[in-house]
């Protein structure tokens, strides 16, 4: 059974915008769009070079329990403009009911203007599996051992 993403609109959303949605029959993401209150549609927001903000999407939404949203960058924005995630990818947990959001940061040389209705990030609804702890004494042994950062690309 596909589980379903229920949604609600906030009161000041542009309803005429489209929900989140799969653009392609194998997108992995659903697109998401910046719906920004009425006094900013016109003009947009505009993101300056390190600057990081909270763009609005206009929904809420009640995510089914036993899985996670993950919100990730837009590869298009994030190669042509430096617009990208600080948390990437970011975590909705299915017990959070508040505006969704996304925090986005322009790492590029100009400012740039998100618009009303832009695509500006992807959500993907994943599985959650939560696991328990347990503290012991030594763990097995691997081949790749301690081996940290960068220990597997070494010839």
């Amino acid at each position: 059974m596909t589980p379903i993403l229920h949604i609600l609109w906030e009161d000041w959303a542009d309803r005429a915008l489209p929900l989140p949605s799969y653009e392609t029959p194998g997108s992995a993401g659903a697109d998401i769009r910046a719906n920004l209150p009425e006094a900013q549609r016109a003009e947009g927001i505009t993101l300056a070079p390190m600057q990081r903000l909270i763009i609005p999407t206009g929904i809420r939404v009640e995510i089914p329990a036993g899985y996670e949203m993950q919100i990730r960058p837009r590869s298009g924005i994030a190669l042509n403009h430096g617009i990208t995630l600080p948390n990437t990818p970011g975590t909705i947990d299915s017990d959070y009911r508040g505006p969704l959001g996304v925090a986005l940061v322009n790492l590029g040389a100009t400012p740039y203007t998100i618009r009303h209705g832009d695509r500006i990030a992807q959500m993907i609804v994943a599985p959650v599996i939560q696991v328990g702890f347990q503290v012991v004494d030594q763990l097995s042994d691997t081949s790749r051992g301690t081996g940290g950062f960068g220990s597997t690309g070494k010839a």
